[in-house]
Order: C-alpha cells, then sequence, then structure tokens
C-alpha cells in the first residue's frame, strides 16, 4: 500500500495517453408484491412498511446504474447508483459503489472507496435480480446484516491450484446507513474499525465460502431506544441494577460480528445454494442463527425452485424490570425492544428466462413466524399466524 503512489505516479506517463474509457450499464426489477392480510406487512430487511392485501410495487421493484471507467490496463474506477424503498419508507438514492481499482499483477488487486460488504455468497449482485434464481433473498439471513457497503479499502488476491480457483479478500473500513424506522427522523447505524474477510474456492460447478465481518456497532437518532435508556437510567436510583440493564441495551460501540458459510452447484441442470450465519452483538440486537437451501431444475428456459429458510433467536440481555406499577410502561417497552425475531419460510418459484437480458420470475412464499410477528412488519398487537406472500417480477439488464 505504501509503495502504490510511486508505483502509480510511474506509470501514469506511459499509460495515459490512449484516454479513458466508459461503459455504462443498469439492471433493475419492476414487481408486484401481496399477502393474504393487512394486519402486518411483508417487507425487505431494509424497509419500513410492506406490502399486505393491497399489492405494492416498492418492496422488489429497484434501479440502478452503474459507469466503469477504465484509465489504462491497471487503473480503473467503478460507480454504482441504486434507487429503491429504503428505511424511511421512501424511494431512496444511494450511492452503492464508488471505488478506484489498481490491478498490481494478474494475481493482486487494491481498490479504495465505497465497496459492498462481502457478508454473502451473492454480496457482489444481490441487488440485481436477473443474476440470481431466486426473486429476493432469503430475508430470515439477509435481514441479520444491517451493512450493504462500507468506505474504506480492500486487497484481494486470486490464485489457481490445478483445476481449482481460491480467492481472498480482505476489507477494512466504516459505514453509516440508514435503519428501517416508522419516525420521519432517520435512524442511523453506525460501523467503526469494520474488519471483512471472504474466502472462497471454485472448482468446475461448484463454489465454498466463508466469511467473517466484525464491526463497533452504534445506534443513533432512534426516539425509542434513547427514551428507554433515559428511563432506565432514571430509574437506576431506586433500582440500581436497572442501569447496568441500560447500558446493555443501549448500542453505543457495541462488539458484533457476522460469520458465514456458504455453498453453491450448478451442475448440468441442477441448481443449488445454500449458506449458515451467526450474528453476535453486545447490545439488544439479539444473537441469532440463519441459514437457507434453495434447489431448483433448469428445463430449458424455465427454472422451478424451492427454498426453506430459518431463523433463530439465540438469546438476547437480560430484560427483566421490577414488576412494579411505577415501571410497568418501562418493562413493556424494553421487553418490546429487546424481543427477538425467529421465523421459517417455504418458498416455491419459477423463473424465465423469455429474452437475453430478461426474466420472468413468480414467487409464493409461506412465512411462518415464531416470535410474535417475526420479521413482518407493522403488525397488529397480538399477531402471530402464518401469511402467505405473492410476488411476480421483471428482471432485466442493459
Amino acid at each position: 500500500m505504501l509503495s502504490m503512489p510511486l508505483a502509480i505516479s510511474n506509470a501514469w506517463a506511459d499509460d495515459t495517453a490512449a484516454g479513458p474509457t466508459v461503459t455504462i450499464s443498469g439492471f433493475g426489477t419492476a414487481a408486484m408484491t401481496w399477502a393474504n392480510t393487512d394486519d402486518a406487512q411483508y417487507a425487505r430487511y431494509n424497509q419500513a412498511s410492506g406490502a399486505g392485501k393491497k399489492g405494492r410495487t416498492g418492496v422488489d421493484s429497484n434501479l440502478g446504474l452503474q459507469a466503469q471507467i477504465g484509465v489504462n490496463d491497471w487503473l480503473s474506477g467503478t460507480v454504482q447508483g441504486l434507487v429503491r424503498k429504503d428505511g424511511q419508507d421512501d424511494y431512496g438514492a444511494e450511492l452503492a459503489w464508488a471505488f478506484a481499482k489498481a490491478k498490481i499483477s494478474d494475481n493482486f488487486s487494491v481498490r479504495a472507496g465505497r465497496l459492498g460488504v462481502p457478508a454473502f455468497m451473492i454480496s457482489e449482485y444481490r441487488n440485481v435480480g436477473y443474476a440470481n434464481n431466486f426473486l429476493r433473498p432469503p430475508n430470515e439471513l439477509y435481514s441479520q446484516m444491517g451493512f450493504s457497503y462500507m468506505d474504506g479499502a480492500d486487497v484481494t488476491y486470486l490464485v489457481a491450484v490445478d483445476d481449482t480457483n481460491f480467492t481472498a479478500q480482505l476489507v477494512v473500513g466504516s459505514s453509516t446507513q440508514i435503519a428501517p424506522s416508522s419516525n420521519s427522523t432517520p435512524v442511523h447505524l453506525k460501523g467503526k474499525h469494520m474488519t471483512a474477510l471472504n474466502l472462497v474456492a471454485e472448482h468446475g460447478p461448484l463454489t465454498l465460502r466463508f466469511g467473517r465481518v466484525d464491526a463497533k456497532l452504534s445506534l443513533s437518532d432512534s426516539s425509542l431506544l434513547n427514551t428507554l435508556v433515559a428511563g432506565l437510567r432514571t430509574a437506576s436510583a431506586a433500582v440500581p441494577r436497572l442501569g447496568a440493564l441500560a447500558d446493555a441495551i443501549e448500542v453505543k460501540d457495541k462488539k458484533a460480528s457476522f460469520t458465514s458459510v456458504g455453498a453453491g452447484l450448478d451442475w448440468n441442470n441442477i441448481v443449488v445454494q445454500t449458506e449458515y450465519a451467526k450474528r453476535k452483538t453486545d447490545s439488544f440486537l439479539n444473537d441469532s442463527t440463519s441459514w437457507y437451501v434453495m434447489g431448483g431444475y433448469r428445463i430449458g428456459k424455465f427454472v422451478p425452485y424451492y427454498i426453506h429458510a430459518d431463523l433463530k433467536d439465540d438469546g438476547s440481555v437480560d430484560n427483566t424490570v421490577p414488576a412494579v406499577p411505577a415501571l410497568r410502561a418501562l418493562s413493556a417497552g424494553v421487553t418490546a425492544l429487546t424481543k427477538g425475531a425467529a421465523q421459517s419460510t417455504d418458498t416455491i418459484g419459477l423463473r424465465w428466462n423469455f429474452a437475453p437480458s430478461a426474466d420472468l420470475k413468480v414467487q409464493i412464499d409461506r412465512v411462518k413466524p415464531e416470535n410474535g410477528a417475526g420479521l413482518l412488519v407493522n403488525a397488529k398487537s397480538g399477531f402471530s399466524r402464518p401469511v402467505t406472500v405473492g410476488a411476480i417480477a421483471v428482471d432485466f439488464v442493459f
């Protein structure tokens, strides 16, 4: 890294004469999503509201535009903008990628700028519907990582051993993103001292992956969390242990990790993909175990598929507040805040590649919450029953 400025300055004069090249590309999904109830809404992991009986386009629709700038054969840049429904229930535009890349050798490269967090099998293209067989990534696993990008730098090393290709990537940086909230004031999730390790092995049709993300988490501008923490600190004058509870649920520079493994197989007409992940934090955000498995079979231009996904709550902080009338409201708030989400989903779907750069997908999910409303949003009090979700989408790239 220290030698890069000298290398760049020496090579610049030789390589810039030809001038830069710019390539524009894009992707998008136009979708309609609905559910069989209005007592709770189905949303993606980064959204504040979702679909009920009245269909909504915002749950699964997006539009992305990317510019690739080639300065020479070793220096390039990439910028990608993305428009989709966000944590404030608006169509928000975000800068998903923006980095410069230096290809040091055929095996070694360095990037700096805004980079995707390599937390999943499909981190590089999870927003590109056309690149995935399913209509959307399973919420049970993909909701457990709150960061989709980080600002920093990475190094990537590629090596081939016989017929197997190995990739090792290390990313360092920080991130600030808007967390889902029903309030008009944005709630910000911040990650400091972030590191991400991504190891991939590819052998013919088989891909194996291991990933680990570590960070110091902070959650700011949450009126609910701030009110509860302040209330606990005030009540700690009479009940000292409530001060420790306030420290436990406050999200300020708390250690967090996300560890995942995955495998993919695309052999003849058989398509299989699976991931398993563990989330751990030192805050009210509960530890969790999540996984999914997808199987499909390619029949000409059609790929029918099935997915089973599962999310388990691995425990939370000790949230006991003394059962006295004066603390009843505080107790209810803390219980609601620290209650983890658990659910499973069974999915059937069909992908039809009706054009060279477009597909049509139809998907039906049976969502079964196991702890209240699970990952469903804006649920009525006491809601806890299975929900059927349907969606139809057209994915395209250009």
